[in-house]
C-alpha cells in the first residue's frame, strides 16, 4: 500500500505540472528567476545587448508556472476540507471489509451486471469462515443496497468486528463475481507524499481516495 501521512491542518506545496519530476536542486523559485535575469543583464555584451522581448518571455513563463503553482495549492487544499468535513461520517465506498459494531448492522451495495436474475452475498469473519449467505433481489437498474443485520447461519449473532464481504451475481444462469461497495466511518484524512493526492481512512483501516467515495451517510 502507498504509503500516506495524516494531515494535521498544514498542506505542502505542489509541484507546478512539467516540475514534479525535477530534482529539488535543479527548481528555483521567483527569486531565484529574477537573480539569474539580473546577472544576465549585468553580463551581456554592451555591443550586443540581449533581445528584451527574451527577458519578457521567460516572466512569462515564470508567471505562469507560478500561478499553476497556486492554482494546485488551492484545489489541494479544497481537497484536504472536503475530507477533513467528512471525519465521523459514514461513507459507501469500493471495499470488500467493514465494521460490525454491537447490535448494529453492515450496509453494501453493488451495480449488477445487465440482465442479473439473483445476486448471492456472502459474509466471512477475520478468519475467513462464512458465517452467513442470503440472496438479494437486484433492482431493476442501477444500485443494489442491502444489510446484513450480524444474524449468523446457525441462528446466532455474529460478535462485534470486522467482516468481509463477497458478492455473486447470476447471470443468464452463469455466477459472476462483482465488486460491492461497504458502508464504513471515515477516522482520518491522509495526504498521500508521492501523488499529493488526498485519502482518506476508514475504522476498518482501508484508505479511500476522495474521488471513490459513493456517498456520505
Amino acid at each position: 500500500m502507498t504509503t500516506t501521512s495524516t494531515v494535521t491542518g498544514t498542506s505542502s506545496n505542489v509541484p507546478a505540472a512539467g516540475l514534479s519530476n525535477t530534482p529539488a536542486n535543479m527548481q528555483i523559485n521567483q527569486t531565484d528567476f529574477l537573480q539569474l535575469i539580473t546577472a544576465q543583464m549585468k553580463d551581456q555584451n554592451p555591443l550586443s545587448p540581449s533581445d528584451p522581448t527574451q527577458f519578457v518571455t521567460q516572466l512569462e513563463g515564470m508567471s505562469q508556472v507560478s500561478a499553476m503553482q497556486s492554482m494546485q495549492a488551492s484545489m489541494q487544499a479544497s481537497s484536504i476540507m472536503n475530507g477533513t468535513s467528512l471525519i465521523g461520517h459514514s461513507i459507501l465506498a469500493p471495499g470488500t471489509t467493514a465494521t460490525l459494531a454491537t447490535g448494529g448492522a453492515i450496509g453494501a451495495a453493488v451495480n449488477a451486471p445487465a440482465g442479473t436474475s439473483n445476486l448471492s452475498v456472502s459474509i466471512q469473519d477475520s478468519k475467513g469462515t462464512t458465517v452467513q449467505t442470503f440472496n438479494v433481489k437486484p433492482a431493476d437498474s442501477g444500485m443494489t443496497s442491502f444489510i446484513w443485520k450480524g444474524d449468523t447461519s446457525s441462528g446466532g449473532t455474529a460478535a462485534a468486528g470486522t467482516y468481509k464481504v463477497s458478492v455473486t451475481a447470476t447471470v443468464d444462469g452463469k455466477s459472476t463475481p462483482v465488486d460491492p461497495m461497504v458502508v464504513n466511518k471515515v477516522d482520518s484524512v491522509l495526504l498521500d507524499p508521492t501523488t499529493n493526492a488526498v485519502d482518506v481512512e476508514t475504522d476498518t483501516g482501508n484508505t479511500v481516495p476522495l474521488s471513490q467515495i459513493v456517498s456520505v451517510m
